[in-house]
């Protein structure tokens, strides 16, 4: 199927007309709109999923298991359930009987994020697995009552350290069903044969998750109908997974997410879900249950650790003719998500020789899942540094040898690029940057005790669309539009930027729109998550329109000023339909469903299948450029400041986009320089689950940040637009070790980038 889509004329398939909204410039789209939601948020009045009051509602705490694998032989809650205030301890023993969570990948609308049966068996999995849930009247009590529980074990061989599993063999890692592995041409031998070389092997760390918001939800059964006020970038999925649980139909499992304090990656379905609907319904009683910062360590998984070697050959010219780039990664035998750190490579250069390849071992531990970028984030560090290392052997400019290696084509699948303006933003972020002053020569430029340098990487992201869009409009009589459409809001401004796209699309002032997501009783199965929502809303309300001015034309009749006209050949506009090459032709909204007499008019519609990004070779790119300053006294790595310079489509609100590119960068300096969950590889157990000890960025560590864009749109995608949420912090991690070298002479290869590696 694929090689007949890459061959089908443009016109066949999505994208291959433009989106005319590509066309506006003097609507709502491309305009700094601020927050919709932002009096909400400052004045207290957004309801978070911790926040619902619920009559009766109890308050619930969980325990977990202190071993990696084998079983519990003994638990005794006597002491727990005699604790003031205590409505319920429930363990595998009085539970009750539920199904395996459908893993998430492993069907449209599965969202586990691992396959194993919640609290149904004495059998331990990985250190860190709730084994009870306490509820009571509050939740000091119940936490405390937690505090009573004791448990013996049966302690089994688990299989913890990374080194022992690679010992044992490797097997070939899969990412959304594929395997992680392409070849063309015969790399191997072109690097022997390579006049320079680089050939390099780069670590980074496990990342857990960390957002603001804690993972929490209130959930309460009404009848047969499971309602749940969560915290998700997957209400639809959830609400189908829930019901695959439970045994019953997912229309009886409402899921509603309206505010969510950050996601990236982690909001999506655990074991604590199923755990408070469990209790809940035994209790016949609302129930909250909000993780510890420490829980999220336990239950939520993160970024898995990579050992890469990325290999480069090239001539003297600059012009690559190897690229190499494979190693290992880490999975648990209960999920679907190896770290797919070769995505980058698949486009980034121009070679005729390429090896890409992802093994990976099963460790017992905690699932491990998407956080912002997965693979991309870390992918692109091992290679740009080494891009990096070559220039210097090579002594070209990094930036001039990354546009010497500029593809024409998609390397791997030689599918042509849709949209790709990388050299141009490039050229725009050096100058702004002031890479011109940049010495070539490391550990010369100083100021008083610090050693100064600047470094540039690289950043990409992939466009993606999944299956699962549809929207519903409404329209009025009185010129208001309702959207309806299952998605979410994390902080990114969806309702936002959405608002603006439908107002330009219906041709309606922005006040008249009322955009409506986080439930999943709205229609469309879409994640918030691969950078893809946008696209997806976006393909989903582009075809609810379609279907809309449809429907509108039927009802115009033979008065109207566009009878006899078809669909194509109509557009909106001022709060009505007119014929798009004479506008003259012109009949208001209101106009048409009077004389329909109709009040309203509600369409649905779904689009059509995403084989755009089999047809186009399609991304977003970025050229991050940092300035850091080491102490050499110290060995204190800062970062002065940062500029990243992005090609990314059209740009559809430069407010919500800047913070956007921000927020990615500054997850990408927390890569760089901090973040590294310490892993005890003899009992399997997360050592530093706090933020006292496992390192974000904070104010102190964020410098000033420049964003800039190309604002070209992508003629193939809706809106003209790519997704922006994850591509920041691409390339990050590298751009500060390449000012780091610059700065100090020492080539660091094992992030994070930490003061030790540099005294």
């Amino acid at each position: 199927m694929a090689k007949a889509v890459a061959i089908a004329p443009d016109s066949w398939i999505p994208g291959g007309e433009p989106d005319p909204l590509i066309r506006e410039r003097h609507g709502h789209v491309g305009k700094p709109v601020s927050r919709l939601d932002g009096p909400l948020k400052v004045s207290g009045r957004a309801p978070f999923a911790a926040e619902f009051p619920l009559d009766g509602m109890a308050y619930a705490s969980l325990a977990y298991s202190t071993i990696a694998k084998g079983r519990m032989s003994v638990i005794e809650t006597a002491d727990a359930k005699a604790a003031p205030g205590v409505v319920l301890v429930m363990t595998y023993e009085n539970a009750p009987r539920l199904r395996p969570p459908p893993l998430f990948l492993s069907g449209e609308k599965a969202a586990g994020g691992d396959n194993l049966p919640a609290m149904q068996d004495d059998r331990i999995h990985w250190n860190g697995q709730p084994i009870a849930l306490v509820l009571a009247e509050t939740q000091e009590q119940a936490d405390y009552a937690k505090s009573l529980i004791r448990v013996r074990y049966d302690i089994d061989d688990a299989m913890v350290s990374f080194s022992k599993a690679r010992e044992v063999g490797t097997d070939t890692a899969q990412f959304m069903g594929q395997p992680l592995h392409d070849e063309v041409g015969d790399a191997v031998e072109a690097l022997k044969s390579a006049e320079y070389k680089v050939d390099a092997t780069y670590t980074t760390p496990r990342h857990n998750h960390n957002p603001i918001e804690l993972h929490g939800l209130t959930v309460a059964w009404e009848g047969d109908t499971l309602r749940m006020h969560d915290a998700q970038q997957l209400v639809a999925h959830t609400a189908w997974s829930m019901a695959q649980v439970f045994g019953i139909n997912e229309k009886q499992v409402v899921v509603t997410s309206p505010f969510v304090g950050g996601g990236f990656g982690s909001k999506s379905m655990w074991q604590h879900h199923i755990l408070a609907a469990a209790a809940s319904r035994l209790a016949d009683r609302p129930v909250r249950l909000v993780l510890s910062r420490e829980g999220v360590f336990r239950i939520v998984g993160g970024r898995s650790p990579t050992e890469q070697r990325v290999a480069l050959g090239a001539g003297s010219d600059g012009k690559l003719t190897a690229i190499i780039h494979r190693g290992v990664t880490v999975k648990t035998p209960h999920n679907a998500m190896p770290e797919p750190f070769i995505l980058p490579t698949r486009s980034a250069y121009a070679a005729e020789n390429i090896l890409l390849d992802v093994q990976k071992v099963e460790l017992d531990m905690v699932g491990n899942t998407f956080m912002r970028a997965p693979g991309e984030a870390v992918g692109t560090f091992a290679l740009e540094c080494a891009m990096d290392e070559l220039a210097e052997k090579l002594g070209i400019d990094p930036i001039e040898l990354r546009a010497r290696n500029e593809p024409a084509k998609d390397p791997i699948s030689g599918l042509p690029f849709s949209s790709r303006h990388i050299v141009e933003a490039y050229r725009t972020g050096a100058e702004r940057f002031g890479w011109e002053r940049r010495n070539p020569i490391p550990a010369v430029t100083v100021d008083g005790e610090w050693l100064v340098g600047m470094g540039c990487a690289t950043a990409t992201y992939p466009y993606y669309r999944m299956p699962g869009g549809a929207a519903r409009i409404t329209l009025t009589r009185n010129g208001r539009a309702i959207i309806d459409i299952a998605v979410h809001e994390m902080g990114m401004g969806t309702a936002t930027v959405q608002t603006q796209v439908a107002a330009d699309r219906l041709g309606l002032p922005m006040e008249h729109i009322t955009f409506n997501y986080g439930d999943s009783t709205l229609p469309g199965v879409i994640m918030a998550g691969g950078s893809q929502q946008t696209a997806a809303i976006g393909a989903s309300v582009i075809a609810a329109h379609n279907k809309l001015i449809d429907e509108l034309l039927r009802l115009a009749g033979n008065d109207s000023p566009l009878a006899g006209l078809k669909a194509k050949e109509v557009g909106s506009r001022n709060g009505g339909l007119c014929k798009l090459d004479d506008p003259s032709r012109h009949e208001t909204y209101e106009s048409l469903l009077t004389r329909a007499q109709q009040e309203s008019i509600s369409v649905e519609a779904k689009p059509p299948q995403p084989l755009e990004t089999m047809h186009w070779s399609m991304h977003s790119h970025g050229a991050m450029f940092c300035e850091v300053r080491v102490n050499r006294v110290t060995g204190e790595p800062r970062v002065a400041r940062f500029l990243g310079s992005f090609d990314c489509g059209r740009i559809l609100n430069p407010k919500t986009a800047t913070s956007q590119f921000r927020g990615g960068i500054i997850m990408g300096l927390g890569l760089a320089l901090m973040e590294d969950a310490q892993f005890d590889e003899r009992k399997g157990r997360i050592m530093n689950p706090s933020l006292a000890e496992y390192h974000v960025p904070v104010h102190m560590d964020v410098p000033e940040i420049d964003v800039i864009w190309t604002d070209i749109p992508d003629p193939h995608a809706p809106m003209g637009a790519h997704g922006i949420g994850e591509i920041g912090i691409t390339g990050t991690g590298a751009a500060v070790a390449n000012a780091i070298y610059n700065a100090t002479g020492r080539r660091v290869r094992d992030l994070p980038l930490t003061l030790d590696k540099l005294l």
